[in-house]
């Protein structure tokens, strides 16, 4: 299957879910491939046939984004450099979650959360560092008792009751022996330990903004944060979290130009955000939602408020 097929086929995936979703960005460099939303959660998704070409910057700059969104950034890629994506296993490429399109089948279509994850030396599950205490306590076993029931160190049994997660067989053998279930999956969509721990491992790279679009948006009174690998250049926030950020992008006004204006009033569609082109010379008001304004008005603004003023004006 091609990648162009793989992401038509997630995306009347994520139709069939009740997600809305954006304009694929057909523009490079890119650091997502699609924009979803259902409800309240927001997604920045990349599609890939081998997930290996995800390289720092990208899985960087999607971090960033689903942070000042408040969304997920999420990788569905079919496999890596040595072998085909596990169905139901979570995989992390530079702090970026990633399963296979059967994984997403079951995440956005049946509304499971996968239960394995991947990490260095095997498959691994979360467990209930709590449960297992208070259940080696009921019945009355020490540490070592526990440990030669599962083969393991006594030491590690002490780590998987402070919150050390664990191998597959291990879990398994923990549930047989407690006859309980400890297993906790990874919650992709919402606030997860696990995921979290793997995108705090990194340090943030911030993107440098060769077209000094930050300065104007910081001039005109939005805290601003450039972007590198996206339709826009930067993304300016304020206090009017109500209609939330605004997509700003900058260049020549050429047919480029006009097709990432397109996609960013897309994407603005689907993250409730304005957005907005700065150009030379504006042929034209705007182009499907996104506010084509001329370099020297902008130069001229110093509240947010106007801003949005004419964006909400030439985009309407």
């Amino acid at each position: 299957m091609t990648r162009g097929a793989l992401v038509d086929n997630i995306t009347i995936m994520l139709s069939d879910a009740e997600y809305f979703v954006s304009d694929r960005c057909a523009i490079r460099p890119k650091s997502f491939d699609l924009v979803a939303r259902h409800e309240d959660s927001i997604l920045f998704l990349k599609i890939l046939g081998n997930i290996d070409a995800l390289d720092r910057g990208t899985g960087v700059e999607m971090r960033r984004l689903a942070q000042l969104f408040g969304g997920t950034a999420l990788v569905i890629g079919v496999r890596s450099r040595d072998e085909d994506l596990k169905p139901s296993v979570v995989y992390f490429r530079h702090g970026v979650p990633v399963i296979s399109p059967d994984t997403a089948f079951e995440l956005f279509i049946e509304e499971v959360d996968p239960l394995i994850y991947a990490a260095p030396g095997g498959l691994y599950v979360s467990i209930d560092s709590d449960i297992i205490e208070d259940e080696r306590r009921e019945r009355g076993w020490s540490l070592g008792q526990l440990a030669d029931e599962l083969g393991v160190s006594r030491r590690t049994v002490s780590k998987y009751e402070d919150g050390m997660n664990a191998s597959i067989e291990v879990a398994m053998r923990l549930e047989e022996l407690f006859e309980a279930p400890l297993t906790r999956p990874v919650a992709l969509l919402e606030e997860d330990e696990l995921v979290d721990q793997q995108q705090g491992a990194m340090d943030d790279e911030p993107s440098t903004d060769e077209g000094h679009t930050v300065e104007l948006l910081t001039h005109a009174g939005f805290q601003a944060h450039a972007i590198a690998r996206a339709p826009f250049r930067a993304v300016g926030q304020d206090e009017d979290t109500e209609k939330g950020v605004v997509l700003t992008g900058q260049s020549v006004y050429n047919r480029t130009a006009k097709k990432r204006a397109k996609i960013m009033g897309s994407i603005g569609k689907v993250t409730g955000s304005q957005s907005v082109y700065i150009v030379e010379r504006a042929p034209h008001d705007s182009i499907e939602g996104t506010a084509i304004v001329e370099r020297r008005e902008i130069e001229d603004i110093e509240e947010s408020d106007d801003l949005r003023k004419i964006i909400d004006s030439r985009a309407s």
